[in-house]
């Protein structure tokens, strides 16, 4: 988009304060991850649940001077202002008026499933193909749509955009604004059926998007989305795919069995290599193909393109690295689109110093001084302290990049200079087309080099705690527990993501564990839950704030306040008893409590007690007594405060079994990690955890020899076993060996055989064709979940998560 202000208030009918001849370019909607403030406007998007305008201050305190909201605010002088009545209509007005001035070839994407892995692998098609533009990342709803569109420039000729919907009625609002020629619906699953009277009802919506399209192409393989779309569109072009012989186009042969796909599009027929068999993939490359022929790519280009086709990466991922530096791994693919996303996670931390490594954009139509013109523009921006220029055609233009800026021909050739092992207490970011293989240099940089891994999905963590915030009235605060090293996780990475997204409050279970986060840059406020008599000293200078939750803990701790000299009021946060019978004040102590508290410069924030059972539907008639005594003995304290602090009692499971009790904060732990004992709240949320390692050699173990230590595995016939290099020392209990336990091998449980050693087990592999040493296995995320490796382990997700050791190596994505 290209528009001077006065342009886009004609366009939306809004009012203009300022300068209406200034040019936007780009529009921003959180403050947070701004990325380039020339020619950007900062949007204050206002939802049932949060307003965007409380951001207005921070947006141009990093340098945004056009500001798009609903509200004048006098005190910031020197801002242009943009005041519309309603910040989503806006967006939504302004994207239908572009986008249908823009004159574009348009694909539109909507379905339950794969609508991101599609959109990505037809832009690794057809980027070299036409001049084309897509949607970021997932921007595929009432907002993300819009701003997507408005990424179209005069230079496009091709856009292919996600089309996302959650609830009823809003596919007519987003289809208002995009009229995709092409529509392509993938598959319809569960993924928000949640909100939806039924399946009908769900697929109506989905295909609303296509009511102006020429061309539908859809998964013919669901019956009732086949008919719905032959009965309502009969008069389009519709092709139907799928793996059932019924659909246009489809493969002929087995996906289990051949080394080549033999793939039937209408009368013709085009063979292929295998690569991955499983069906999602499968219905996906059929998605892809029967797009490419009807934008007239030919066969023999086609396979090409499928050869080349690399597993869509779509993840930045973050690890710990040498010299406390931390990095930032993005070396999967490399255009301005991604550029400026990794920019924008780059800003999510809090380093003080930064680093880069970016190669040349490999593939560009464009002109190479107007495209690095760009590129230096957004790198200048961010302030990087060096710069590290790999390849011919970047180092040309290195005068263009304000940093201390370093010039290679390869990847190689940096990692021999040894520039970048003298880095220290930085992120680096690494940025890099796939011919120049820059995991290399993430290779040098980790700190960690076990094949082993625990990798951490802080997307599908976000998306978790914003289903259980979805459950609260939006006043209702959030206290994340982040003790025991955030379950394993890793305690500052969670909380510094956390307090990129405006977390209340974190908690955590000693002194030592919130001294760490204060060290590491961690401001929000953080309750100690356990905070032991040594520590209040230590606890006050770090400004924590401590449980109370008896007179000895109470004495002690005001004892150690005074002796700070800290003269002002000091927050605390005080344990009732309702009946868990572990720690807190119980009724009768009320009185005494407040009369103490009244002689002190202590201020309750907080009022709190915790559910024992709110996960098990046979307790509930505890739990209510529980909630009835936190409600009487929490009133009847605030009554003699004269004040009010603020009141929680519910962790993860009560927020979902007893949302009528949130008070004024509610406590997450496990259900931001995914998990839930309630099945339909389940379904709702997102895997966080991947516990993976490899295969390290596979052997063939004939009739009557045995298996690993005591001899405790042999089999009855010749059986292929897999080695793997994750043991006790790892975190698996021993008691899961001898086939009580299995771990995931391409989607296939493999059981454990023998006992499991302090490094490494071993696994039953006979069943599992085409192994070969260095695939890759799952230990627990999806097949087996981690609910199932907590029941082999007859224990629950919790410890097992605990258990993880510190040496396996922790990997931080975002999708």
């Amino acid at each position: 988009m290209n528009y001077t202000v006065n342009q886009i208030a004609n366009i939306t009918n809004s009012k203009i304060i300022g300068d209406g001849e200034l040019i936007i370019k780009n529009i921003a909607f959180d403050s947070r991850i701004i990325y380039s403030t020339k020619n950007t406007a900062f949007i204050a998007i206002n939802t049932s649940k949060n307003s965007g305008e409380k951001f207005i201050e921070s947006a141009i305190d990093r340098g945004i001077n056009i500001i798009i909201s609903e509200h004048h605010y006098s005190q910031f002088d020197n801002i242009t202002w943009i005041i519309v009545e309603n910040s989503v209509e806006f967006l939504q007005k302004l994207a239908k008026y572009h986008f249908k001035n823009c004159h574009i070839k348009s694909i539109g994407i909507t379905g339950s499933n794969g609508k991101t892995i599609l959109k990505e692998w037809l832009y690794q098609c057809l980027w070299n193909e036409f001049p084309t533009v897509k949607s970021p990342k997932s921007f595929n709803s009432q907002v993300g749509l819009p701003l997507s569109l408005l990424q179209i420039n005069d230079v496009h000729r091709l856009g292919i955009f996600e089309v996302g919907i959650s609830k009823p009625n809003e596919m007519e609002k987003l289809e208002n604004i995009f009229q995709p020629q092409i529509g392509l619906l993938t598959h319809i699953g569960t993924a928000h059926l949640a909100n939806f009277k039924s399946e009908d009802e769900l697929i109506d919506e989905k295909i609303q998007l296509f009511k102006d399209s020429e061309v539908i192409i859809y998964n013919g393989d669901n019956t009732l989305v086949d008919k719905k779309l032959n009965d309502l569109y009969s008069s389009k072009k519709l092709i139907s795919y799928g793996l059932s012989d019924s659909n246009q186009v489809y493969f002929k042969n087995s996906i289990s069995k051949d080394e080549k796909f033999t793939f039937q599009y209408f009368d013709e027929e085009i063979s292929f290599p295998v690569h991955q068999k499983d069906e999602a993939t499968l219905t996906n490359v059929l998605a892809l193909i029967t797009i490419l022929k009807e934008l007239g790519v030919e066969n023999q280009n086609i396979i090409e393109k499928i050869n080349a086709l690399k597993a869509v990466e779509m993840r930045l991922e973050a690890i710990e690295g040498i010299k406390n530096n931390i990095v930032i791994n993005d070396s999967f693919n490399l255009d301005l689109d991604s550029l400026k996303t990794a920019l924008q996670f780059l800003n999510e931390y809090k380093k003080p110093k930064k680093s880069l490594v970016l190669t040349d954009i490999v593939g560009v139509n464009s002109n190479s001084k107007e495209l690095y013109d760009e590129v230096s523009e957004l790198v200048n921006e961010q302030k990087f302290d060096s710069v590290f220029l790999i390849g011919n055609e970047i180092s040309k233009f290195s005068d263009l990049f304000k940093a201390k800026i370093h010039t290679f021909i390869n990847t190689k050739e940096l990692i021999d200079s040894k520039h970048l092992t003298e880095i220290e207490n930085q992120i680096i970011l690494l940025k890099g087309a796939r011919k120049f293989e820059i995991e290399k240099i993430k290779d040098v940089l980790e700190l960690r080099k076990h094949d082993t891994v625990l990798e951490i999905n802080l997307n599908a963590l976000l998306h978790n705690i914003n289903y259980h915030k979805s459950l609260l009235k939006p006043a209702t605060k959030m206290m994340a527990m982040v003790k025991a090293n955030s379950y394993g996780l890793g305690s500052y990475e969670i909380s510094e993501f956390l307090q990129h997204h405006h977390i209340d409050y974190l908690g955590v279970a000693f002194v030592d564990e919130g001294v760490e986060l204060r060290k590491k840059g961690i401001t929000v406020p953080i309750v100690v839950m356990n905070p032991e008599q040594h520590s209040y000293e230590t606890l006050i200078q770090y400004n924590l704030e401590p449980e109370i939750y008896s007179f000895r803990v109470l004495e002690l701790f005001y004892e150690a306040l005074q002796k700070s000299g800290y003269d002002k009021n000091y927050p605390i946060h005080i344990k009732l008893e309702t009946g868990m019978h572990r720690l807190g004040f119980k009724y009768f102590e009320l009185d005494d409590l407040v009369e103490i508290l009244n002689k002190t410069t202590l201020k309750v924030q907080s009022i709190f007690s915790h559910l024992s059972s709110s996960d098990l539907p046979t307790e509930k008639e505890f739990t209510l007594h529980q909630l009835e005594t936190f409600e009487k003995n929490s009133s009847y304290l605030i009554e003699k405060l004269r004040y009010t602090p603020i009141r929680h009692i519910l962790n993860s499971s009560g927020i979902t079994n007893y949302t009528n009790y949130q008070y004024d904060m509610v406590r997450i732990g496990i259900g931001m990690l995914g998990e839930s004992p309630n099945s339909e709240i389940q379904k709702q949320l997102h895997s966080v955890v991947s516990f993976k390692t490899v295969i390290s050699q596979i052997s063939l173990v004939e009739n009557g020899e045995s298996v690993g230590y005591s001899r405790r595995f042999k089999p009855n016939q010749p059986t292929k076993i897999a080695t793997i290099p994750v043991g006790y020392a790892d975190g698996i209990p021993r008691l899961i060996g001898n086939q009580i336990g299995s771990v995931g091998v391409n989607k296939t449980l493999a059981p454990i055989v023998g006992s499991i050693c302090m490094d490494m087990m071993m696994i039953n592999v006979d069943h599992i064709p085409n192994l070969k040493e260095g695939d890759k296995v799952t230990v627990f995320n999806a097949k087996p979940s981690l609910k199932e490796f907590a029941d082999y382990c007859k224990t629950i997700t919790y410890e097992v998560l605990t258990s993880i050791s510190p040496r396996v190596k922790r990997i931080y994505v975002k999708d």
